[in-house]
């Protein structure tokens, strides 16, 4: 079995440097990596022993730095330092520009006081796209920083020439503006405006995306926190805290009212509301009891509960979904592969269109100043920063937004499933209903009263831990009866008061209350409840079949709205159970099902699956149990209810951490407008490329405005990704 290390990697500026890092790491025997440029990590499979020091080495040998991360999150670059690069160059900027485009302004010697001002711009501020580039040099490598140096390079030392041995240092030099006429005197133009504003325009760039970064990984490190500290051990009968480290599987401890529970486990003593809002996106509470499972992070609300951990460390809940979300975000989606693609070879196809460029400008015009200009221009233009960005951001803000409602995409080519899948196969037990039996109708025979009957067989069955006992009980809140008795397979029966009531099976329960039949009207009602799928029980006592209780697995309320908006989609429902055929229609016609495979086994469910892929269809499955898990994995998509069992979450390509069929149609559209707005910003990346680059060669567009234009793609791919933050689920 393979195991995987995350590696956060620094150093890197565009996508071509995490192509050049993953095609490094994957030349490593048994290594499969994928570098990510927005989470700036690397998540690497490995199917042998290999030392992580080996790995970090590889990445540093390629001209990055690396280290292990335990929990793979990122902070989103360095922000800071972005910041206070970009605001000191801006500083310097300004004058720089405003004397070289404002004749007016241009004292004798400005272009000194502006070539000053520039070497600090060019020296300092622009330094990352200088040292990325070097960088790559020494590996014979382009990345998207060599556009920017060079550009920028090209632009500084043409004006320190200009300055310094072409007489434009001469006082009273001036120029009209820096692109297209020469200076009044005759002399070379400077461009000491590109220089000095194109690295403002990308690190305004850089810092707005490494911004963008932190605040999508928001979410993923709210998750992250949400671990509970410590937690109050109970050790030989005497509390104690422990951090929640030291918590074993077996142990037992005490959750009080606004405490965080530990870890996962399964409650022993009390009970208690559980405020599960962060994890699951579910405003109310939910109620707990002596047997019911807790997820560890969550809240306690107002009861003390005892509990013991089922689960710690790694295999909790929470530290799953961080997993989770984790290998979706450092995954690439089919799309994003093609980008890098270009990328690695769209460096060095631009730097042969802008030499071309100066040559053909030089030789046409014999203009040596024009063709420089041009030439310069193509470089910044060209710079695919907004390539590299399209797929990456958009995933980081899709998932982490998932993440924020209870939905885990295990990885980005999982995005491509959601758009293909025209059928969705649902498993009935605990997805389109609840799981749990319970009370759904009291049926009387002639001249009863269902409030007598409903509260004699509850007060029995309360002593019962049968399902169906279990739900009539839980339907009918009823003190206990006494002489209690089982009667295994056939029914209960007990004293309340002076009544002795029996409860079962239709016929025993006639024989036990000594009644020569079961009403006919009676009868016929419990025929016709068993026939829309439902369990009947009898009641009776005294002599007489008094009535019956109606016990089903209920729909889950949410579950026919879902399968009309999974209907509008564009995905064709059907529903696949093991249940009887009877139960099978009967939820099916509740929810508006048409297609229903029941009584099926679960190695036939995927065969079911298959049969329908072989019609040509793409096929989602939702499904939570053991049952479930060869056909989630068969499907093309498979969808897990958060309920689940370990084996069908393992299975699925997404998670529900909400056991609600409407999570399955909020997963479904994030995974759709995520996959749209990587298609847009690909889009827009290419124009921009396409229609650009031509402009800048033939001279319609100057190096200052290149840069500016530049930076804006790169800002609007950016935040293009973060309108996936305003994705609101299904109400």
């Amino acid at each position: 079995m393979s195991d995987s290390v995350e590696l956060a990697i620094s150093g890197m500026t565009c996508s071509t440097c995490a192509s050049r890092i993953e095609r490094k790491l994957n030349r490593v025997p048994g290594v499969h990596a994928t570098v990510n440029y927005a989470t700036e990590s690397a998540h690497i499979e490995l199917d042998s022993d290999i030392p992580v020091a080996d790995l970090v080495r590889v990445v540093e040998q390629t001209g990055y730095a690396a280290a292990p991360v335990s929990d793979g999150v990122s902070d989103g670059g360095d922000v800071d330092s972005l910041r206070t690069r970009f605001t000191v160059s801006l500083v310097l900027a300004l004058p720089v520009v405003a004397l070289s485009m404002i004749t007016a302004l241009q004292f004798p010697g400005w272009q000194w006081a502006a070539l000053a001002l520039t070497t600090v711009i060019v020296g300092w501020g622009a330094w990352p796209f200088h040292h990325a580039a070097a960088i790559n040099a020494r590996h014979a490598a382009a990345p998207m920083d060599t556009l920017v140096s060079m550009g920028v390079l090209a632009a500084y030392l043409w004006s320190l020439w200009a300055i310094v041995f072409g007489g434009a240092g001469e006082i009273g030099y001036t120029m009209s503006h820096g692109f297209g006429d020469h200076s009044e005197m005759g002399l070379p133009d400077i461009y000491l405006e590109v220089a000095a504003a194109v690295p403002v325009f990308l690190l305004a760039g850089r810092w707005f995306e490494a911004r963008a970064k932190r605040r999508s990984t928001a979410a993923l490190r709210a998750l992250a926190e949400l671990a509970a500290p410590d937690a109050a051990l109970i050790v030989d009968g005497v509390e104690r805290r422990v951090p929640v480290a030291d918590v074993h599987v077996g142990d037992r401890f005490v959750v009080r009212p606004g405490e965080r529970i530990a870890t996962d486990g399964v409650v022993e003593d009390g009970a208690s509301a559980i405020d599960t809002s962060l994890l699951t996106g579910e405003s109310l509470p939910v109620e707990v009891g002596v047997g019911d499972a807790v997820v560890g992070s969550t809240i306690n609300v107002d009861g003390v509960i005892t509990v013991r951990a089922t689960r710690v460390g790694a295999d909790t809940q929470l530290a799953r979904i961080s997993r989770l979300v984790v290998e979706a975000q450092a995954g690439k989606a089919p799309v994003q592969r093609l980008a890098d693609r270009i990328s690695a070879v769209f460096v060095p196809v631009v730097i042969a269109i802008a030499l071309i460029t100066l040559g053909a400008w030089w030789l046409l015009t014999g203009d040596i100043e024009a063709a420089f200009t041009a030439a310069v221009a193509v470089l910044i233009i060209a710079c695919p920063c907004a390539l590299g960005l399209a797929t990456p951001t958009a995933i980081l803000v899709g998932t982490g937004r998932g993440a924020q409602l209870g939905i885990l995409i295990r990885g980005p080519e999982v995005l491509e499933d959601t758009r293909r899948a025209s059928v969705i196969v649902l498993d009935k037990t605990g997805t389109v209903t609840t799981g749990r039996m319970a009370l759904r109708d009291v049926l009387v025979a002639a001249g009863e009263d269902p409030v007598i009957v409903g509260s004699l067989a509850a007060a029995v069955e309360r002593n019962s831990e049968h399902p169906v006992a279990r739900a009539i009980a839980g339907g009918l809140e009823v003190a206990p009866a006494g002489d209690f008795a089982n009667f295994r397979g056939l029914g209960v029966t007990g004293r309340v008061g002076d009544i002795s009531v029996a409860v079962g099976r239709p016929t025993w329960v006639a024989d036990m209350v000594g009644a020569s039949s079961v009403p006919a009207v009676l009868e016929a009602a419990m025929d016709a409840a068993e026939g829309e799928g439902a369990t009947v029980v009898a009641v009776g006592w005294q002599g007489a079949v008094r009535g019956a209780l109606v016990v089903a697995d209920a729909v889950r309320p949410s579950s026919a709205r879902a399968i009309t908006l999974l209907r509008e989609l564009g995905l064709r429902p059907v529903l696949l159970t093991g249940d009887n055929s009877r139960s099978a229609h009967a939820v099916a016609s509740e929810v508006g099902i048409n297609e229903v495979f029941a009584e099926v086994l679960p190695e036939d469910k995927v065969a079911v699956v298959r049969d329908l892929q072989a019609t040509g269809a793409s096929v989602a499955m939702t499904g939570d149990g053991v049952n479930d898990a060869a056909a989630l994995a068969q499907a093309d998509l498979g969808i897990a209810m958060g309920a689940g069992t370990d084996a069908a979450i393992e299975a699925s390509d997404i998670t529900l951490v909400r056991s609600d069929l409407l999570s399955a149609v909020d997963a479904i559209r994030l995974s759709r407008r995520t996959l749209r707005t990587i298609k847009g910003n690909l889009f827009w990346a290419f124009a921009y490329n396409v229609a650009m680059i031509p402009l800048a060669a033939v001279g319609l567009l100057s190096p200052l405005f290149a840069g500016a234009a530049m930076a804006f793609s790169s800002v609007f791919v950016v935040a293009n990704s973060l309108l996936l933050r305003r994705f609101r689920p299904t109400a």
